[in-house]
């Protein structure tokens, strides 16, 4: 199967994810299946029809994360030094060149991109555009609007 980039924060913020579905959320749910049992005919028991759909939506949302995690290719932007080449989890500051607005991205992968965090998934237009440039040069992102230019004018490893 194809591996995931995942940085070492997106992979963290699975893991506790993961870890409060296992320990916190599906031991409530099981004891509520078991409440709404006591309370006698299953048929018609709202309760424990509700409870039995928390637990599939727990279940599925475990084997969700854990196949994330087993497909993930998890990289420390920290360890890899610093340059001027634009790669995934670099934190790039690019400015528009018909606005001379700045702009501050962080590339990371699907699960943790965050428009209003200025975190991109590596995937996104922007970033496609992007990755492999170096400080200093133009790059063009197609947007519904039309093309937009963008100089990258620097590139951290944080």
């Amino acid at each position: 199967m194809k591996k995931i980039p995942m940085t070492v924060e997106g992979a963290e913020r699975l893991r506790k994810e993961l870890d409060n579905l296992k320990k916190v959320e599906r031991p409530r749910i099981v004891a509520a299946i078991a409440e709404a049992r006591a309370h006698g005919d299953l048929k018609e028991n709202a309760e424990y029809h509700a409870a039995r759909e928390q637990q599939g939506f727990a279940e599925g949302r475990i084997q969700e994360i854990e196949g994330k995690l087993g497909n993930a290719q998890i990289i420390d932007i920290t360890q890899i030094p610093q340059g001027d080449k634009v790669i995934f989890g670099s934190t790039v500051d690019i400015i528009n060149l018909d606005t001379d607005a700045t702009v501050t991205y962080r590339i990371v992968g699907d699960d943790e991109s965050d428009v209003k965090q200025n975190k991109i998934s590596y995937q996104s237009p922007i970033a496609r555009a992007l990755i492999g440039k170096e400080v200093g040069d133009i790059v063009v992102v197609k947007t519904p609007a039309g093309d937009v230019e963008y100089e990258i004018d620097d590139v951290k490893h944080i």
